[in-house]
């Protein structure tokens, strides 16, 4: 969006010189307001985007204000470029007062009740820097188009109000004018308060750690706000598939395109999902969601599409198996509901099945190490974390098999003997006797925060364990960052190597487990203090600047906040 003023060339609202701004959510909201004031030429804008519940549109409300002592002319446009592959044209044109974006999978349209003053679909490039725009109005291939409407005349302190709509469809001509008409006719303020309060209603009745009205520190309660708020607009409705962070980052530049589903992150977003009272969501993602994504042999491929379709991958991922039959289990333990897991059983067992396999050869006398990547993606062979993840899938599937069938004993020996075997092997080879700590693969001795896995999450040692208090030991030696937050392992390079959210909160339940309370503490205030504004957790913390850095919004890391802040309050810690 811009503005020309009077005679002015184009003014970008996002990104001018003479341009200051302000953001903010209104409180326990998903409707953002963005305040931007030119100081050239002193208009105030205000920008508040929403989109409405069960409406496919986004609404962007303006309210305009000359500040200057001289009258201002104000035109605003709307210049939009939509990226779609190579063989998949977009193009534009002026139809039913609106400008409509059209490719084979969908219509993108942008319209006012005002009327339009000018429009472009296509050259906009050369045209749009000066603030004017004409040309025709059909059909223009070209994915590059704007539009702009006039504003009048402002006089000094004089207000002006204006909505524009943007509605993506299924590329559909026949309906589309009956469609834009139907918004068009919409009540923006109607809209805009059923919209505030269903959000507020929202996040009340997931409030289910009391932290809203608590005496805890305000931006302990803004990350926890935005976390209830987040996790509905990263399901999929329809399939239960969680998005591990939406982004619109095309060129990586600040992010690395996560908008998948890895069924591993969504065993922890689901857990999270459980404490905040979204049992029904989670409930949906292992009904609906791992039951259309597991394959013919049991096991689940390493990410997928959140409608179900398997997504771009570089290799598989043995936890992403073993996770889903632990988060099946513990969800079981907070919904109670035998028809749950009875509705599930075929694809636990066949899941159970696949890991079976896996550690008949594992455990071989001649393996063929089917080679499996680790937590970070990066290492294809046999690691700790993976293993340790299996063991507890196996102890996870005895339960299971116990409250269905209580008198399946035989199932269950077999399980407890796997489960055994499996752990004597990781304490065989997993354990360097030399270092006194674990390692998190046999060619790798770095320390890794994966290493807390067989202690937390999995629980096949306790904290105390002579292993697992070496290791802490050891890792609090060289994972731990000056700064008081944890890399994800030694020597790594990601982005530059930073701490990460989800390591240091990891350590945080650790420490919560050991009683720690400073150190579960130090880590937890270390996440809360270097939050993005608006309350949102990235992947990594820049370690230099103690900014958020890399993916904004990462649902894992919002997932491992809830589940600490649920620990630290059990066993009082946070006051």
């Amino acid at each position: 969006m811009s503005v020309k003023i009077n005679d002015s060339l184009n003014i970008y609202l996002h990104d001018d010189i003479n341009n200051t701004y302000m953001q903010r959510y209104i409180e326990n909201t998903n409707v953002l307001q963005t305040e931007i004031f030119n100081t050239y030429f002193s208009l105030r804008v205000l920008q508040t985007d929403f989109v409405p519940v069960n409406e496919n549109i986004l609404v962007r409300n303006y309210l305009i204000k000359n500040e200057n002592s001289i009258d201002l002319k104000i035109n605003l446009l709307a210049n939009s470029k939509l990226l779609s592959n190579i063989n998949n044209d977009t193009s534009g044109l002026i139809k039913y007062n609106s400008l409509i974006q059209y490719n084979h999978d969908y219509t993108f349209s942008i319209f006012s009740n005002e009327k339009l003053y000018s429009y472009q679909v296509n050259d906009v490039e050369n045209s749009i820097w000066t603030g004017s725009i004409w040309g025709k109005d059909y059909v223009g291939l070209s994915n590059n188009s704007a539009i702009s409407y006039d504003i009048g005349t402002l006089h000094p302190n004089e207000e002006a109000r204006f909505s524009l709509f943007i509605m993506v469809n299924e590329t559909d001509f026949e309906n589309l004018g009956k469609k834009i008409e139907r918004v068009k006719n919409l009540d923006v303020n109607e809209l805009y308060s059923k919209t505030i309060e269903y959000w507020k209603n929202f996040v009340i009745s997931h409030d289910k750690l009391k932290i809203l009205n608590s005496k805890l520190d305000d931006r302990i309660k803004e990350i926890y706000s935005r976390t209830i708020l987040l996790y509905p607009l990263l399901q999929n409705k329809e399939t239960g598939g969680m998005s591990a962070g939406v982004e619109i980052d095309e060129w990586k530049t600040k992010s690395g395109r996560y908008s998948y589903c890895w069924p591993r992150d969504s065993v922890f977003i689901t857990k999270a999902q459980d404490i905040l009272g979204m049992e029904d969501e989670t409930t949906k993602f292992y009904n609906d969601f791992c039951r259309i994504t597991q394959s013919e042999t049991g096991r689940w491929e390493q990410r997928f599409y959140t409608d179900g379709r398997l997504a771009p991958s570089w290799g598989y991922q043995i936890d992403e198996t073993a996770g889903v039959i632990v988060g099946i289990y513990e969800h079981y333990l907070k919904i109670k509901d035998m028809d749950f897991l009875k509705k599930n059983t075929t694809m636990i067992n066949k899941a159970v099945e696949y890991l079976k396999l896996y550690v008949d050869d594992l455990l071989s006398k001649e393996p063929k190490f089917r080679k499996s990547y680790d937590l970070w993606e990066e290492y294809e062979g046999v690691s700790l974390y993976a293993l340790a993840n299996i063991y507890s899938a196996f102890r996870a599937a005895m339960k299971i098999s116990v409250v269905i069938l209580p008198a399946n004993g035989r199932e269950n020996l077999e399980l407890d003997e796997y489960s055994l075997r499996l752990k004597q092997y990781i304490l065989e080879n997993f354990f360097d006797e030399n270092l006194k700590t674990f390692v998190r693969n046999r060619e790798d001795n770095r320390m890794d925060i994966s290493l807390l896995g067989p202690c937390i999450p999995f629980g096949m040692l306790e904290y105390n364990s002579r292993e697992m208090l070496n290791t802490v030991q050891k890792m609090e030696m060289t994972i731990r960052t000056y700064t008081g937050g944890f890399m994800r392992y030694e020597n790594d390079t990601y982005v530059g190597g930073n701490p990460w959210v989800i390591a240091t909160l990891w350590m945080a339940l650790y420490y919560i487990e050991a009683d720690r309370k400073d150190d579960a503490l130090e880590c937890f205030n270390f996440v809360v203090n270097t939050s993005y504004e608006h309350g949102f957790l990235a992947e990594q913390i820049d370690n230099i600047t103690l900014k958020a850095k890399w993916v904004i919004g990462l649902s894992w890391s919002h997932a491992m906040f809830v589940i600490v802040l649920e620990k630290l309050l059990e066993k009082g810690m946070l006051e």
